[in-house]
């Protein structure tokens, strides 16, 4: 048995995904200490090289390139999935003061990149920002994972789709979120995990529901309706393997040649 650290996070595409895997519907040789964890924690457990194997944030990935390879499959890659900047109903003053998922994450890169003229930034958990933003802490908010569904019941509007300005800007599908794998692992070992990842998220498309019960074991959003806005939105092919388009955009986001 091979024993590997993987760490990802619990929202459902990552659940939904992993979930032949971790839970073993799959044959594999693979002794799998699992964590879950916050995307930025994530972040920043590659950082210091923590796991094996992890999900990062795709615009993290320049700085541990030369420890983590990127994996094909595994991505949270696609078209109308972008971040979303809201702020409360009603307010029409300049928006000096945001908060973020944190600063690896792919939400905060494109926030810095379409309203450089925002003065403060705050970095706090993905599911604590529509209420600091409805309590009026922040001027707005950038929400991520299942916060974007659900922010209407709130007393939020949209600002901007983030992930709309990406596609308009590049006219390619908007990288979010990544699955690396120590480089030391040798390439052998990655390729068998590489391979066995991809067969996991085909099973989850074959068997939507055999997931569910351990889905909602670590969601913040219980509702079905909710779960499956979530994995539809987040897992699609691309999440089995990038394909060209899906490697151009992630070159494209991380001004990185020759990854693939």
């Amino acid at each position: 048995m091979k024993r590997l650290s993987l760490h990802i996070s619990p929202c459902p595409n990552d659940t939904f995904a992993f979930d032949a895997l971790v839970n073993r519907r799959l044959a594999h040789d693979f002794d799998l200490a699992v964590e879950y964890h916050d995307i930025e924690v994530l972040n920043e457990g590659v950082l210091r090289g923590d796991a094996d194997i992890s999900k990062i944030s795709y615009a993290v990935y320049p700085l541990i390139a030369e420890q983590y390879r990127l994996l094909d499959s595994g991505s949270a890659l696609g078209r109308g999935n972008g971040q979303l900047l809201v702020r409360r109903k009603g307010e029409t003053g300049k928006i000096r003061t945001v908060a973020s998922p944190g600063k690896n994450t792919t939400a905060n890169a494109l926030l810095m990149r379409y309203f450089p003229e925002v003065e403060e930034v705050h970095q706090m958990l993905f599911s604590d920002i529509a209420a600091a933003v409805e309590r009026g802490d922040v001027d707005a908010g950038v929400l991520i994972h299942e916060g974007r569904f659900v922010y209407e019941r709130r007393n939020l509007e949209l600002v901007a789709d983030l992930g709309r300005l990406w596609e308009q800007e590049t006219g390619l599908p908007l990288p979010l979120g990544a699955i690396v794998a120590k480089r030391e692992l040798g390439e052998e070992v990655i390729a068998e995990f590489e391979a066995l990842l991809a067969k996991s998220v085909r099973f989850a498309f074959d068997n939507p529901l055999l997931s569910r019960d351990f889905v909602k074991q670590h969601a913040q959003e219980l509702e079905d309706d909710v779960i499956e806005k979530h994995i539809s939105l987040f897992v699609n092919d691309y999440t089995t393997s990038l394909g060209s388009e899906g490697r151009a955009a992630v070159e494209r986001l991380t001004n990185m040649k020759g990854l693939f």
